[in-house]
Parts: C-alpha cells; sequence; structure tokens
C-alpha cells in the first residue's frame, strides 16, 4: 500500500456489496414463512450422521450463540432442529447446502451490479466491489439506496453497502451497520470513521495478529493509524506497513474485475406469473439476443447454451445443451433456447433466463456444424448452412486469405 513519492492516488468512489446472510436468505425465498425464524445452513444434522459444520446462520440463530463454521453438533446443542424439541421456543429451522439454487440467485444479483457499473469485482457468491466511476459523494447515498432496492427486487435478497474512497473502508463500512444497511463515509470522514474500529475487523487481522496487537496496547484503527508505522513493522515486518496504511484508509488499490467471466445471462421476471406460451417465448428470444449481444461485445465464443426458468413461489430450474465446438451464432442460441423451454411450456412461469458458459475468447477457427454432435439436435436449418465461430468475422476470415 506504500504509495511512490509525488505520486498521488487515483480518486475512487468505491462501493462494497455483501448480501446478509445470503444462504439463509435464499432459504427463505423457497420457504417465506421462515421470515423471522432462526435457520441454520449446513450439513451433518440428520439423524446417522456425525459430522459437519455450520455454512451459515440467520440472525436470528446468532442470537443462540450459532455461528458460521461451528461444528453442526455444537449448533444442535445451542438451538435444537425444530420438531425435535417439544417446544419451538428455542428451535430453529435446518437446511442443507443447495449451491445450485445459491449460484442462481447470486447470478440475479450480479446482473444487478453489472447493470449498475462498469466496473465489477466479484469476490464471492455473495460479495462484491463496485467501482463508481462519474458518481458524485453528493449522489452516493442515492445510489447506494437504488442499488439495495434493485437488489431486493431482482434477486428477492438484501444487501448491505459501504461507499467510500477505497476498498478497505467501503467493505468496513458495508459491516457497520448490517442487516440491511447503506454507510457511506466521505473522503474527509474516512479517519473518524476508521477511529473506532476494531482491530479484528481489519483486512489480514487474524486471531493471532489481533492477541498480539491487543498485548502492544492497540485495540482500534484509530490507535494503530495514531501510532508510527516502525512500530508495526517491527512486529509483523511488511505486513505492519500495510496494516498501519490500512487503518489511517490508505489504500491504493482500484477495482479490477478477475479475470474474464467464466459465464454470461440475461434474466428478466414477468409482472405475475404466466402460463401464456407467446409471453414466454417472446421473452426467451428477447434474452437470447441480450445475451449474445454481450457476449460479441466482450469477443466471446460459447460452447454451452442453458436456460433457468424460476416458477412460483421461487423454485429455480435449469436446463443446459453443450457443443462440440464454440459458437457466436444469435440465431442457434435462441433456437437451443427455445427448444429448452418447450418443458415448461404449460407451466406457470415467474422469471427466465439465459446463460451462455464454456466460454473462449481466443478462439476464432471455426469448424463446420456437421462436427457438432447432441444426441436430441431439432435445428431447423441444415446442418451445412450453420458454422461455428463468429458469424460476423466469418466472411473476413474468407477475405483475408486472399490478400
Amino acid at each position: 500500500m506504500s504509495r511512490l513519492p509525488g505520486v498521488e492516488p487515483p480518486e475512487q468512489v468505491v462501493c462494497h456489496v455483501d448480501i446478509d446472510c445470503f444462504y439463509a436468505a435464499c432459504e427463505r425465498l423457497r420457504e417465506p414463512q421462515l421470515e423471522d425464524e432462526p435457520i441454520v445452513v449446513g450439513m451433518g444434522y440428520e439423524s446417522g450422521e456425525t459430522h459437519g459444520a455450520v455454512a451459515t446462520a440467520s440472525y436470528e440463530a446468532r442470537e443462540y450463540g450459532v455461528e458460521s463454521a461451528m461444528p453442526i453438533s455444537e449448533a444442535l446443542d445451542r438451538l435444537p432442529r425444530r420438531g425435535e424439541a417439544n417446544d419451538a421456543e428455542g428451535t430453529g429451522f435446518y437446511r442443507p447446502v443447495d449451491m445450485e439454487f445459491y449460484e442462481s440467485v447470486s447470478d440475479d444479483v450480479r446482473e444487478v451490479l453489472h447493470s449498475a457499473a462498469e466496473t465489477v469485482r466479484i469476490v464471492s457468491i455473495d460479495e462484491a466491489y463496485l467501482d463508481l466511476d462519474g458518481i458524485s459523494w453528493t449522489d452516493a447515498g442515492t445510489f447506494g439506496r437504488s442499488l439495495k432496492r434493485d437488489i431486493e427486487t431482482a434477486a428477492g435478497v438484501r444487501a448491505s453497502v459501504g461507499i467510500a474512497p477505497d476498498m478497505t473502508t467501503a467493505k468496513l463500512a458495508s459491516e457497520a451497520d448490517k442487516p440491511d444497511g447503506l454507510v457511506v463515509v466521505d473522503p474527509d470522514e474516512v479517519r473518524s470513521f476508521l477511529a473506532s474500529i476494531a482491530v479484528e475487523s481489519l483486512h489480514g487481522v487474524g486471531p493471532v495478529t489481533a492477541e498480539a496487537l491487543h498485548d502492544m496496547g492497540y485495540d482500534t484503527a484509530g490507535e494503530i493509524a495514531a501510532a508510527d508505522a516502525s512500530v508495526f513493522v517491527e512486529a509483523f515486518g511488511e505486513r505492519g506497513r500495510d496494516l498501519h496504511a490500512q487503518a489511517r484508509g490508505e489504500d491504493e488499490r482500484t477495482v479490477e474485475p478477475r479475470g474474464r467471466p467464466k459465464s454470461l445471462s440475461s434474466e428478466s421476471a414477468f409482472v405475475e406469473s404466466t402460463t401464456d406460451r407467446t409471453r414466454k417465448r417472446e421473452k426467451i428470444e428477447t434474452l437470447a439476443m441480450d445475451v449474445t449481444e454481450r457476449a460479441a461485445a466482450k469477443d466471446a465464443l460459447y460452447k454451452t447454451i442453458g436456460i433457468k426458468v424460476v416458477q412460483p413461489p421461487f423454485d429455480v430450474h435449469t436446463r443446459s445443451r453443450s457443443l462440440s465446438g464454440p459458437i457466436d451464432d444469435p440465431e442457434l442460441t435462441e433456437t437451443i433456447a427455445r427448444e429448452l423451454l418447450a418443458e415448461f411450456e404449460d407451466e406457470p412461469v415467474r422469471k427466465l433466463g439465459v446463460r451462455l458458459s464454456n466460454l473462449s475468447f481466443d478462439e476464432r477457427e471455426q469448424a463446420t456444424i456437421a462436427e457438432w454432435e447432441r444426441d436430441d439436435a431439432r435445428v431447423t436449418e441444415p446442418f451445412e448452412q450453420r458454422q461455428y465461430g463468429r458469424k460476423s468475422e466469418r466472411r473476413q476470415t474468407e477475405l483475408s486469405r486472399f490478400e
């Protein structure tokens, strides 16, 4: 985090988004009756199972001392499973981890984030940073409230949001008023905001480092910031210098995406659930067009085309079809999406999505469609009329051979 002489850090407005008790929030989407009830998501709580751990605990469950990573046996001692205790008071609901469902909800959140900001850094399934380029500090609060509202509308989960001039402070701000919080730290408020932050909350400070800091007489970020950096360099090496800078709000990292995306998706909900075949078909075609345009803009080819169908109340179904070579073909994508949707043509649907995965960013060679093998192919055009590769580049590729 050290700064080169004469080089000023970039001016940033950084937003950190953290979905509150994400796994538990997802379970409440499927079972709205669990709202305000203690929920523990984990493995090993079923009869006959002896090992397992808590993946997440709702805030209600935390009131009984249940925490993430706790052995499930200890969680059950503190909060017996509802139905296995005589009284509902002091008991909770236990649910197994369902990553496929959680990923689908996370996709909904990411769609909102990528629509809200040009630069997004996804940290985990329930956490991300946004570079709010073009947003003034005067408008930061309004942006944060709008973002929280859009996430809850699109994905059905609540987020805590922190906005600050640097990544470290933005993350701490998102943690300062959980759940469902919004904290904006203006540039001239960073030092005062950090002053009362416990050392355990600073990035990279685990139990061992925290204990060492307490033994040295430092309990808050403000106390670290007021001391000389050499004290911490002597105790912790260069990591101590970073710790001191972090406590002073001197984090010069910029929000940058992590590598290339693994998939691209486009989703949209109906105002009300519908069984209308035409409406569903038109929406899936629109979504296919949108996501293929985004893939083309990123110079991405794709091998797998999938759809997501959400039925009321929040039952998520996914279907996909993989090709033997990468393509950029909006028409074929639309055809496959319609075929996959046929299974749900008479079913009530509240939301649809189209997803492209197995992305490739460096393959431009085309293979004939005859090489494409799929067991239940039902393409309306003859195979020889389609080719793998980027359709818009085919003519250019052919001409370049003669130059």
